[in-house]
């Protein structure tokens, strides 16, 4: 009986060895969790609010990080005040066009008393969802980047390619002195930059959104004018009269394009929206209490001889510009109407076209092998990818798709609600986790990528 004892005995005490290794394996686990989301909860709570964001602060952190992980760091400010920071990770074939992954570190006010948690405390509740401002958009991909180079360096793995990554300031405010002046930069000429991965959105099922192109911003003011007149009397070529008109002719124009989506025909970011964003008219009341004035701050006997109206319009690059610049100067607020309208009178205006006259927009097919790679990456990482689409605002990545690079806008959140720019926006702690993964694959695939080189690339356009 002895030997069958001793066999007995060693039979459970492999046993014993291997749920203490599982036990070891799932702490480190737990534990490298846990430090990963206290990292992101750390950038969460730097306030880069616009209009006074703590770019100061969040370089420090940024370029901490950098430094656990052996980065190459740079800040450049190409405006005082607004630094851009410049990761580098060499790679081994530095001749071979680089990999640029860009985030910005800027994000948009929160009014505070509507959040149920405070918007910049980076607060984890028990379902795993931590609520902060950024939280989406796009802190979560700067740390992503960061955090899925930390993988790849622990497990070995070296790029060919050279991986650079830029956090810009002021992307919510339109880029210009980030992105743009980076884009057009002697710098970034330097680093010779064959993609570009920026910003997407979050995708309510499992499937995640991929980004190919985006939708302008044009920034317009309509401007009318007419005679002053008693409030009594009936006028022709009034100055609100004609604005009403014009405002009718943009609302029918705009419920034509948000029929096609709500049928199902097109995509939102494949149709032009427009919204008005304000509205401003009347008299002000010099005084309170006399005949004619109330107590609202306007004359309400007398009919405004100037009346101004905003309106926010987004334009897909399979639109033709000429053809809406026309009908915003005939239609919408044509002279013959007293509008003093001008296409000078844009207040923003993005072209739809990068500088060599294409449309800005980024192939998914066979002609571009990075869509086909970022693909093949998240596949690999056990992720799925939807049809690829328009986004349906605007973003950094227009910067250098209007330079005539490839741009891919991703953000790696599936089964997350989208809560950019929204109160209690948050992501759960297992999806931000799962998108490092994604990013891991993703980046070792590109940097291991040594199919052509930008001297070929030129070649075969030619």
């Amino acid at each position: 009986m002895e030997p069958i004892l001793r066999k007995t005995s060693r039979a459970s005490l492999l046993q014993l060895l291997f749920f203490l290794l599982s036990i070891t394996q799932l702490f480190n686990l737990t534990k490298s969790s846990t430090e990963i989301i206290s990292r992101f909860q750390q950038y969460l709570r730097i306030n880069t609010a616009q209009p006074y964001p703590n770019y100061s602060q969040s370089t420090q952190f940024i370029v901490s990080q950098a430094k656990t992980l052996g980065l190459e760091s740079e800040t450049i400010e190409f405006v005082k005040g607004k630094p851009v920071v410049l990761l580098k990770w060499p790679g081994k074939t530095p001749n071979l066009p680089s990999i640029l992954l860009n985030s910005h570190t800027d994000v948009v006010p929160a009014e505070h008393h509507k959040w149920v948690h405070p918007p910049f405390q980076a607060h984890l509740d028990q379902d795993g969802n931590l609520f902060a401002r950024g939280s989406q958009d796009m802190k979560c991909v700067g740390l992503q980047y960061l955090e899925a180079i930390r993988g790849l360096k622990e497990s070995g793995f070296k790029p060919d390619r050279t991986v650079y990554l830029s956090f810009v300031p002021d992307e919510e405010i339109g880029g210009h002195d980030g992105a743009e002046r980076f884009a057009e930069s002697d710098k970034f000429q330097s680093m010779n930059v064959g993609i570009v991965l920026d910003e997407g959105l979050a995708s309510p099922d499992e499937n995640y959104r991929v980004f190919y192109a985006e939708r302008c911003p044009w920034w317009l003011v309509i401007k009318a004018t007419g005679a002053p007149g008693h409030g009594s009397k009936l006028y022709d070529n009034s100055a609100m009269e004609n604005l009403l008109k014009s405002i009718e002719s943009i609302r029918r124009f705009r419920a034509a394009q948000f029929d096609m989506v709500k049928a199902g025909l097109k995509a939102e970011g494949e149709v032009v929206s427009v919204n008005m964003v304000f509205l401003k008219a009347g008299t002000p009341s010099p005084t309170e209490g006399v005949e004619g004035h109330l107590s609202l701050g306007f004359v309400m006997n007398l009919q405004p001889s100037e009346a101004e109206a905003g309106f926010d319009i987004r334009v897909p690059p399979t639109t033709d510009p000429e053809y809406l610049e026309k009908r915003l100067a005939e239609e919408w607020a044509p002279s013959s109407r007293n509008m003093t309208f001008q296409l000078g009178q844009f207040k923003h205006k993005v072209p739809v076209h990068d500088k060599f006259g294409k449309p800005a927009v980024t192939a998914t097919d066979n002609s571009n092998p990075w869509y086909s790679l970022l693909e093949e990456a998240v596949k690999k990482a056990d992720g799925k990818v939807g049809k690829p689409e328009i986004f349906p605002a605007s973003t950094d990545a227009r910067y250098f798709r209007h330079r005539g690079l490839p741009a891919i806008g991703f953000s790696p959140m599936a089964n997350t609600p989208i809560l950019l720019h929204d109160h209690n926006e948050f992501l759960n702690q297992a999806e931000y986790l799962k998108g490092i993964k994604i990013y891991e694959s993703i980046i070792k695939t590109y940097a291991s990528f040594i199919g052509y080189s930008r001297d070929e690339e030129s070649r075969a356009e030619l």
